[in-house]
């Protein structure tokens, strides 16, 4: 039975301002392990690919499908999932995602064949695109004031960088411990408790059951992405003039004109293609899938690199992307100084410079360069892109009203989300035949590169002309 304590007017007394402090802490507590558990899945995976290959058997193309799978669903499903929460309300929507995602994460774990671990990392994707706009809304939901609610999401931003440079290290020592499949058991520790902190602590948002979801316009975004993915990864594979590649190309291009159709015509579109008619959001946002490209596309060739053409363990493969990684934390932390003094566009230039130097630099790489040598140069990539993308992020904000800056945030988390599909499954492509591998990994390097550059000419070249 439950007993209720009254105060002595009779009414059930006030929580405390510390009771209150304490939800709001462990709210956050919870939105951090949330995202933090989508961003460790991002990388940690890319240490295990060599493990998973050996273990499933598949070639290059299945290892792209158990990356792409995950990002795929997460980019394509991310606008849709944020729009559902603000439907049915975000500590429900959450809770299911995380409910999802620990589910998947288990069933990777358990997977026979490289078939049912891809259908589980797509479950995986799903649930971190419920995951991540959700914890946004009910964190801002528990700290209303302003000054505590951007130190709030400053923590649980920084909390999921430090979880994506993690990632490798981690991957790496858990395969070393035990073998691949620890990498995905680790999620479930972490998503039982994130789920016990939502549903003890987390307070239900204001539902606004008006807010349509936009399905068709949902069906024909997954579908034409997952049709290009699959078009481009094949085609490294079997073939670009084979039936199935060209076909897959074709059903991407119907779908994604259906897309744009039906996003111009559905009273509440699941992507307002009038945002883009702001030239400097447009910018920004084609920007963050170049950035994407280029690094998670990298990410994906040298842990095959690694591992595959130099021998490397897991761990060591973990610790060669150390440099890397841990440079996008401490470069985010200064980016807005820098920001600042010089301006965002300069900025975002800058960022996009270092990388592509890193790039370039890294472009006599060959089987057995050394640890030191690529890990350093790799650094120069982590610490470009640390440097860009708050400037990035804040830029395309500026560009939009602000009571469109939700949508907006989410437009470019998907952008960047299709960006690294893109990454994996052309410099996957490249690298797909054996004995082209090294000559496919200077094309990544030589393209992503190039994407790097063009980003910051247009983005400089943009705010010259605004001003």
């Amino acid at each position: 039975m439950q007993i209720a304590y009254l105060n002595q007017r009779g009414y059930a007394p006030e929580p405390t301002a510390d009771r209150s402090r304490l939800s709001s802490v462990l709210t956050l507590a919870a939105m951090s392990l949330g995202y933090g558990v989508v961003q460790l899945d991002v990388t940690i995976v890319n240490t295990a690919l060599s493990s998973i290959g050996a273990s499933l058997g598949g070639g290059v193309a299945e290892l792209q499908w158990v990356v792409s799978a995950y990002t795929i669903a997460f980019a394509a499903l991310i606008l849709t999932a944020g729009a559902l929460g603000d439907r049915v309300g975000a500590k429900r929507v959450f809770m299911a995602g995380f409910a999802i995602f620990t589910a998947a994460s288990l069933a990777c774990g358990l997977a026979p064949n490289a078939l049912t671990l891809i259908v589980a990392r797509a479950a995986q994707g799903l649930g971190a695109a419920i995951l991540v706009p959700n914890s946004l809304a009910l964190l801002s939901h528990a700290y209303p004031d302003d000054r505590a609610r951007g130190r709030a999401v400053g923590i649980w931003a920084a909390g999921a960088s430090l979880a994506l440079t993690a990632g490798p290290l981690v991957g790496g020592g858990l395969i070393a411990l035990i073998g691949w499949r620890l990498i995905f058991y680790v999620n479930l520790p972490i998503g039982l408790a994130g789920l016990w902190l939502t549903w003890r602590y987390a307070s239900e948002t204001t539902r606004s059951p008006q807010h349509e979801l936009d399905l068709p316009g949902q069906a024909a975004a997954i579908g034409a992405l997952a049709c290009l993915a699959g078009a481009i990864i094949e085609g490294g594979a079997i073939g670009w003039s084979h039936a199935l590649v060209i076909a897959g190309f074709v059903a991407a291009a119907v779908l994604a004109l259906l897309f744009v159709l039906r996003e111009r015509s559905a009273p509440q579109p699941m992507l307002p293609l009038s945002l883009f008619a702001q030239p400097m959001f447009a910018v920004t946002a084609l920007a963050g899938l170049f950035v994407n490209i280029a690094f998670y596309g990298l990410i994906f060739v040298f842990s095959l690199y690694f591992q595959r053409i130099n021998g490397w363990s897991a761990f060591a493969t973990g610790l060669a992307f150390l440099p890397m990684l841990g440079a996008v934390l401490p470069v985010n932390l200064v980016a807005a100084r820098v920001a600042e003094r010089i301006g965002a566009p300069q900025t975002i230039a800058l960022g996009s410079a270092i990388a592509a130097a890193g790039c370039i630099a890294l472009l006599p790489i060959a089987p057995g360069t050394s640890y030191w040598e690529v890990s350093l140069q790799l650094v120069a990539l982590g610490g470009g892109l640390g440097l860009l993308v708050p400037p990035l992020t804040s830029t395309l904000l500026g560009s939009v009203e602000k009571s469109r800056s939700g949508i907006a945030a989410g437009v470019l988390n998907s952008t960047r989300q299709t960006g690294s599909v893109l990454g994996v499954a052309l410099f996957g492509s490249l690298i797909g035949q054996a004995d082209a591998f090294m000559a496919g990994t200077r094309g990544a390097l030589v393209i992503s590169a190039a994407l790097l550059l063009i980003a910051a000419i247009a983005i400089r070249g943009r705010a010259k002309t605004a001003r």
